[in-house]
């Protein structure tokens, strides 16, 4: 179940046979049904989460009660809602569920734990936390720069898996417009 966790751990630091031994008991594997929760707005996010198989999303409720999502993920890749986590501070956002998922997660205390314990882990969680910032820093700068159309064609180049597996209305609000909007860019570009 850490083959996927192990593989993109080895693209920045290797592990020892003791630490993967670590690794199998400081994280849970979890299986969760579409839609579930796994962390909600209002609380102290509790866990980072390493997407075995499925889709998960970040967003918040708008002023107007609109669900704006912040982050799609796809398999081999964490996600938090990471600011929170780090500083275990109480989060606006909502992690959740888009299809059914298999999960490893972590809770932050434990973590903390294994950062110390081990040098590669330190490295690691560098490296996850730089692209999560990397990860905000490009989409912040895409809304601003990129039109509607354009957007979508990186995300298609980029996740096509996201294209394929994720809800047409999901997809729309992480590129900042109303699936109407996405419905006729996707048939604009298929003519």
């Amino acid at each position: 179940m850490l083959d996927y966790f192990y593989e993109v751990f080895a693209e920045s630091a290797n592990l020892s046979a003791q630490e993967k031994q670590l690794c199998e008991i400081y994280f849970e594997v979890c299986n969760f049904d579409k839609n579930t929760i796994l962390e909600e707005a209002g609380k102290v996010p509790k866990h980072l989460y390493f997407i075995n198989e499925g889709f998960i999303r970040l967003f918040y409720d708008d002023q107007n009660g609109e669900q704006v999502s912040t982050l799609i993920a796809e398999p081999k890749r964490f996600i938090a809602p990471f600011l929170d986590f780090i500083h275990q501070k109480k989060t606006n956002l909502n992690l959740i569920t888009i299809t059914n998922c298999s999960l490893l997660r972590i809770e932050r205390s434990k973590l903390a734990d294994l950062i110390d314990k081990s040098l590669p882990f330190q490295k690691f969680s560098l490296t996850i936390f730089e692209q999560a910032i990397s990860i905000t820093q490009t989409r912040a700068n895409d809304l601003a720069t990129l039109n509607a159309e354009a957007r979508y064609k990186k995300l298609m180049e980029e996740q096509p898996d996201i294209i394929q597996n994720v809800p047409i209305q999901y997809i729309a609000s992480y590129l900042g417009i109303k699936p109407q909007s996405l419905s006729r860019i996707r048939k604009q570009i298929t003519k």
